[in-house]
């Protein structure tokens, strides 16, 4: 084993793992089938490592999403680079992905992005993924930065505090009159609930908060994946259910939600992680999410 890694082998692996089989990267790469295997086999002996299952479609492993992600680095070094001496393709964007949880998007990121100067061909890609998911993203080498609720940074990432997002647990007049008159506790844990998918167990945690961990919440459950169908749901009396602050207040003081158990609240941390590159789109970017969300979160 090398300690060097040649550059075309790990783009090629890049190339695989984007394309989903050896066919499709040499499609992209102007090679052979046979040149792309080689190049892999190659760059899994200089390693000493396994870098892809060769399922259909082709996964990296743990190794290979290391090299996959210092492949996009290095494309996103060159592309600044090139644009700094003024050798970029015409008409080529900057782009910047990022993977951002669904109520983040809904209540302040997209401000945040609103912010960011405008240099010219600047395009961004959002993944939305849950805040416990999106660290999964950057170790997987598939967004530059990400909102988190991890402050232990993925290897090659820095992090940085962007404050607290916090929940109200809410449900609509009828809903409570119906579902919410007994113990509160007990009622929780009875009454239909809203959570955002099957990963969702924020609902959960706040019923084994209230029951000291001897229930969690109703088995009579509706799942609605978007951040504004979630609060509508809630609003439209299908189940209880814990709202951002920034979505539910508007609506308690309209009167279309109540708080069933008034001061409870659950503060979510969020966290920024991205690259630790020299790239002045991602700094801009960075900049200008961490200003929104000292503004938007809770310090």
């Amino acid at each position: 084993m090398t300690a060097d890694l040649p550059l075309d082998q790990v783009r090629t692996l890049l190339a695989v793992v984007d394309g989903g089989t050896f066919d499709a990267a040499a499609a992209t790469l102007h090679l052979t089938p046979s040149a792309v295997s080689q190049r892999v086999k190659a760059l899994e002996q200089r390693t000493g490592r396994v870098l892809l299952l060769r399922t259909k479609p082709v996964r990296p492993t743990e190794s290979g999403e290391v090299l996959v992600r210092l492949a996009r680095q290095v494309a996103r070094l060159e592309r600044d680079a090139f644009a700094e001496l003024g050798l970029g393709g015409a008409g080529e964007p900057t782009r910047v992905s990022v993977a951002v949880n669904a109520d983040s998007l809904a209540t302040w990121f997209l401000g945040a992005l609103g912010r960011v100067p405008r240099e010219p061909g600047l395009c961004f890609e959002l993944h939305r993924e849950d805040e416990d998911h999106t660290a999964a993203l950057l170790r997987e080498g598939l967004v530059m930065a990400a909102v988190t609720s991890s402050p232990d940074p993925v290897p090659g990432c820095a992090v940085r505090s962007l404050g607290r997002m916090r929940y109200l647990p809410v449900a609509s007049p009828d809903f409570a009159a119906r579902h919410l008159d007994g113990p509160l506790p007990d009622a929780l844990a009875e009454a239909p609930v809203v959570c955002f998918d099957r990963r969702d167990d924020f609902q959960d945690g706040f019923v084994r908060a209230l029951t000291g961990g001897e229930r969690g919440a109703s088995a009579a459950r509706h799942f609605v994946p978007t951040s504004e169908g979630f609060v509508e749901a809630v609003a439209a009396g299908m189940g209880w259910g814990m709202v951002p602050e920034a979505q539910a207040v508007p609506l308690l003081r309209t009167g279309r939600l109540l708080e069933p158990a008034p001061g409870q609240t659950v503060d979510l941390p969020l966290y920024w992680q991205q690259w630790k590159l020299d790239s002045p789109a991602l700094a801009a970017v960075a900049e200008a999410v961490t200003a929104t969300a000292a503004q938007a979160l809770r310090g």
